[in-house]
């Protein structure tokens, strides 16, 4: 049996030279550098061939050098980058990042919404504009919330039906406290929407990062798979930000294995690299 070729469809990079990241302010294995060139070899010791990276500030600059970076580096077929959706300048920005180099690899947007205080921020009317231009574009949109957020993501999703939207970190269900019922059933109704897709990572960083287990992440992943199928689901390390868990790349690479052990073939396949190359229409793989 030949193993489907992989996709990573979320990792990140950062060179705190240039940009400091307050976010990791207080997780020490996340204070420093990480650059791609670090990554390069752990995705072909894992099997993975393409990758999607994505921003990790709020920072048109930063998603400029991300494209840039694309340009030099094969395995990264796709960029999720920041975009102030709120701007009346949006298209035009959007049109200014396509023209730089790499820029063909600009795929999707994403917010921070997790760090919005307000919790409607999706339901402005500018930010739903800057929705309409997305879709006008081709683009994706990366929702990351908290379960706390995920009914203003069903709402924004059922209101965008045009616009193509993927959920990060599978909507960061609470594993630490394992009172998960809210959580499934919000994504409950974000799966009847076909516009949506899931990224079935960062759970190592949602559990107790000192012991955590391929168990603890299991009832996870069964009722993603089980609402969205293999057909919207798919890989993502969250990479290097994985560590702060204690798991290096092998590990979250193994522990998805694990996870996706009962599939067939054709949804490993999908899971592993179809998906994510269909949601961001990259041309990973």
């Amino acid at each position: 049996m030949t193993a489907p070729e992989r996709v990573d469809a979320h990792h990140h990079v950062w060179d705190l030279r240039r940009r400091p990241q307050p976010w990791t302010e207080g997780v020490p294995a996340l204070r420093r550098s990480f650059s791609f060139e670090e990554l390069k070899p752990q995705l072909v010791a894992n099997g993975v061939g393409a990758t999607v990276v994505v921003h990790t500030v709020a920072s048109l600059d930063e998603t400029h050098e991300l494209l840039r970076l694309s340009a030099g580096q094969p395995a990264i077929t796709g960029v999720v980058g920041w975009f102030d959706l709120a701007s009346p300048a949006l298209a035009d920005d959007l049109a200014a990042a396509r023209a730089i180099p790499g820029g063909g690899h600009l795929v999707g947007v994403r917010h921070q919404l997790q760090e919005e205080p307000d919790t409607q921020w999706l339901d402005r009317p500018a930010v739903r504009r800057g929705l309409r231009t997305l879709a006008g574009h081709e683009l994706a949109y990366d929702i990351v919330v908290s379960p706390e957020q995920l009914p203003t993501a069903v709402q924004a999703v059922t209101e965008n039906l045009e616009l193509r939207f993927v959920l990060d970190h599978a909507g960061k269900p609470p594993l630490r406290t394992g009172a998960l019922a809210s959580w499934k059933r919000d994504l409950t109704r974000l799966a009847l929407l076909d516009n949506v897709t899931v990224k079935l990572s960062g759970l190592v960083t949602e559990a107790d990062w000192q012991r955590w287990s391929v168990a603890d992440l299991r009832p996870v992943a069964e009722t993603v798979l089980d609402l969205f199928s293999p057909g919207r689901t798919m890989f993502g390390s969250d990479w290097p930000v994985c560590l702060a868990a204690g798991a290096d790349y092998a590990r979250v690479a193994d522990t998805f294995e694990e996870l996706v052990r009962g599939l067939d073939e054709t949804e490993r396949a999908l899971v592993w690299g179809g998906t994510a190359r269909r949601a961001y229409r990259s041309e990973a793989g």
